[in-house]
């Protein structure tokens, strides 16, 4: 073997090893700078659950299923406005819920990835969506037409709402 396709094996082979010590999501992403021909000739395989609208059961996921919902019934919003609420409001779990503010001392806590009372949720419900306030794609698709609605969009919303 000649010694320069040795000397790039040798680095390419530090590198993966390098990857795979940092992760293995590290590594799957880094396998397709490696060469073609050190692939596997097996399927790529992948953890992620998806949606039956086949978007990924995550918080990228219900996001982009709410948007393309929004889109279809005229909500605005934005991916980003969206995500900044989500994580100032539950740092991206579908299951937060607030009892401890005024909401809560009045029996209707906050719920869901963005914090929507059952009230709220009922009046700006979206036809479509699940009418559980802790399905993530209905809870953001309900609180943005309700934002929609207060405020132009949840691009708008900049603390709580």
């Amino acid at each position: 073997m000649p010694a320069a396709v040795q000397s790039r094996r040798t680095r390419t082979n530090r590198l993966v090893r390098m990857l795979a010590v940092a992760g293995t999501g590290a590594a799957v992403i880094a396998m397709p700078l490696v060469s073609a021909a050190g692939a596997s000739a097996a399927p790529a395989t992948t953890s992620a659950s998806v949606t039956a609208a086949g978007y990924s059961n995550n918080l990228d996921g219900w996001i982009r299923e709410s948007l393309a919902i929004m889109s279809q019934k005229g909500i605005p919003g934005s991916y980003n406005g969206i995500y900044r609420n989500i994580m100032r409001e539950s740092s991206g779990n579908p299951n937060a819920i607030n009892l401890w503010d005024s909401n809560a001392a009045k029996g209707i806590p906050s719920k869901g990835l963005l914090q929507v009372i059952d009230p709220t949720f009922n009046a700006y419900h979206v036809a479509g969506t699940s009418w559980n306030i802790y399905d993530p794609v209905a809870n953001i698709t309900a609180a943005c037409n309700y934002a929609a609605h207060r405020y132009g969009s949840m691009d708008n919303v900049n603390s709580a709402y």
